[in-house]
């Protein structure tokens, strides 16, 4: 059993996911920069970035048009809102849901608007975001149903192209591997095969042409043990995509000489 102090060492050389480093997609960012244009009148080159790894917000060359439009920092959104606002620099920045009406010495002073955008960063954090902004004079808090749905949208567009159909793979009832098993263990099954019943097997003469393996390796069974392992098996059938193997003449010749 690995001791409380060995899961400690190891856990500090593993990276952190921190709001700091919600870098947003572009696809997600060029979505909300459109919107906003629109709904302000704002000219697109007037749009400026200034956070990125190691910047210094403050050190930026703010023109007199200029607008930020950017994912800041989260964990210092209250102090950098704070740094505008006393600066007369306009700014539209995302803001972490649950806490955008956090800020004591802002509220009053920018507009905080709601969305339920789940957006994935670059990094990998799912996070809740809304905005805040100073270029609505008077309203103090509304809800934004419609950039919502654009951010949403464009979110799970993103997801459909990052997940790859991946083929998945049905074996006979003659081959068991460790992962069948593992399932089986997972389902309260007993199931054992004797020696006498199987053969090491890492590929199946079906896979040969598309240099395909038995991933782990796995064991070709008897006739008795496969109808056992058949009998043991709970899982429902893989879905789409699923390629059967079939045991080849040799191998079937094979099982036939096991177990006697």
């Amino acid at each position: 059993m690995k001791s409380k102090n060995y899961d400690e060492f190891v856990e500090k050389f593993k990276t952190k996911k921190t709001t700091d480093d919600c870098y947003t997609p572009p696809e997600i960012y060029e979505a909300i920069k459109e919107w906003v244009c629109l709904r302000y009148g704002i000219n697109p080159e007037d749009t400026v970035r200034p956070f990125w790894p190691g910047a210094d917000y403050k050190s930026f060359d703010y023109s007199e048009d200029s607008i930020v439009l950017d994912n800041p920092p989260f964990s210092i959104l209250s102090q950098i809102c704070e740094y505008y606002l006393e600066h007369g620099i306009r700014f539209f920045l995302f803001a972490p849901s649950l806490t955008t009406l956090s800020g004591r010495k802002t509220w009053d002073k920018m507009n905080h608007l709601i969305c339920d955008c789940s957006i994935i960063y670059e990094n990998g954090a799912n996070v809740k975001t809304s905005f805040v902004t100073n270029l609505d004079k008077d309203v103090i808090a509304q809800t934004c149903p419609e950039l919502t749905q654009i951010v949403n949208n464009v979110s799970e567009r993103l997801r459909g192209e990052k997940v790859r159909e991946l083929p998945k793979y049905e074996y006979p009832d003659y081959i068991v591997t460790a992962a069948m098993m593992q399932k089986l263990a997972r389902w309260g099954v007993d199931f054992e095969v004797k020696r006498k019943d199987c053969e090491h097997i890492r590929q199946l003469d079906a896979q040969i042409p598309e240099r395909k393996t038995i991933f782990g390796a796995g064991l070709l069974l008897s006739e008795k043990a496969a109808v056992e392992k058949a009998a043991a098996e709970k899982a429902a059938a893989e879905k789409a995509n699923t390629v059967i193997y079939q045991l080849s003449q040799r191998e079937l010749d094979i099982v036939a000489g096991l177990g006697s």
